[in-house]
């Protein structure tokens, strides 16, 4: 007895180019990294660059400005890519943000410059620590313990000095926090650009990188694989108050001052431009060029609307429609399902 044999479908010509290889859209090229986001950030600049021709926008110096103000956003969003990954959400970070800068401006007139910020990083690290094992050691989630730190550390921040701003006068301490240059780059500009290269192959290149994606992605598989799942998740939670501390120093050394409320804001607009970026909230995937890319974007937005003279309550709508946007230009990925979903269901696609 013989198979009956089928007829087969003929070959799509399309898939035979000169190549050899099947032709691919252009999402296919440009893939789910963060180009799209790229694209994006390249013509808001353009469109606000035409939009304000008459001033100094598109200036070196105004673009290199935007960097220098978004230095101590994008530390922080490094470090929350790293939390997110591993499946955990940090909200205090942006707290330690002044606590840090008050630790720095007081000890430093005693003790110099070093051991200010040493201190500071070092108190910094604490609060993520703490934040670690309460959410490992206690089962407590993340958003719980971050949620209660990020309460004491306000309280903390005007307390300390009574709500009263803190001089910062210590030149090496301006130079190299903020206030200091080497050419037209800005010390923040190459705190920003440092930071950002190892955050990307610490991310993409490491064991580590790689054992915060297998955590967010499923915990209990990266255990019985022999990650120790609670030692990345605390080791990314110290590294995420890490980051607020240094940009506390940023502050503090860009301002020369120090005030309870600096970095108040920070918040939102770090896991907005974390989530811009391509970051998954539910862990496991995450990009820190994106992250970059993110603050980039929310940056050139801020700046561009001041320029424009809008109200506050105009420029938090701007910003909410760049976001969304920015994020619907990201996301090749649901582009591509929904139109496969569309052409199966008109029958365009077997």
């Amino acid at each position: 007895m013989t198979a009956v044999e089928t007829p087969s479908r003929p070959a799509d010509p399309r898939a035979n180019a000169a190549s050899g290889r099947p032709k691919k859209s252009l999402w296919a090229l440009i893939g789910n990294g963060p180009i799209p986001l790229l694209f994006a950030l390249v013509a808001i600049t353009v469109i606000l660059g035409l939009i304000l021709s008459d001033t100094a926008f598109l200036s070196s110096s105004n673009l290199l400005n935007i960097v220098s103000q978004s230095a101590p956003i994008l530390v922080m969003a490094l470090a929350t890519v790293f939390v997110i990954t591993c499946g955990e959400i940090d909200l205090s970070f942006a707290a330690v943000v002044p606590v840090a800068g008050y630790v720095a401006a007081l000890t430093m007139p005693e003790y110099g410059w070093a051991a200010g910020a040493a201190v500071a990083l070092a108190v910094s690290a604490a609060v993520g620590l703490v934040n670690g094992l309460l959410t490992v050691g206690l089962g407590v989630p993340s958003f719980i313990v971050t949620l209660g730190t990020m309460g004491i550390l306000d309280g903390a921040a005007r307390w300390i000095t009574n709500t009263v701003t803190k001089v910062v006068k210590d030149p090496t301490y301006i130079a190299i926090f903020g206030g200091g240059s080497i050419g037209p780059l800005s010390s923040l500009v190459i705190w920003a650009a440092v930071l950002s290269v190892l955050a990307h192959v610490l991310y993409k290149h490491t064991a580590f990188g790689r054992a915060l994606h297998a955590t967010g992605g499923n915990t209990t598989a990266a255990r019985f694989s022999g990650i120790r799942t609670g030692r990345i998740k605390i080791t990314a939670l110290v590294l995420s108050s890490l980051a607020g501390g240094l940009a506390g120093l940023l502050y503090a050394g860009r301002l020369q001052s120090v005030r309870f409320d600096v970095g108040a804001d920070d918040l939102l607009t770090v896991l907005a431009a974390v989530i811009i970026g391509g970051t998954v909230l539910a862990g496991g995937r995450g990009s820190i060029v994106g992250a970059v890319l993110g603050v980039l974007l929310l940056g050139v937005v801020n700046n561009g609307l001041v320029l424009l003279g809008l109200s506050i309550p105009q420029q938090l709508a701007f910003q909410g429609g760049i976001i969304i946007i920015a994020v619907i230009l990201s996301a090749k990925g649901r582009f591509a399902e929904l139109k496969n979903i569309l052409q199966v269901r008109l029958g365009t696609k077997s």
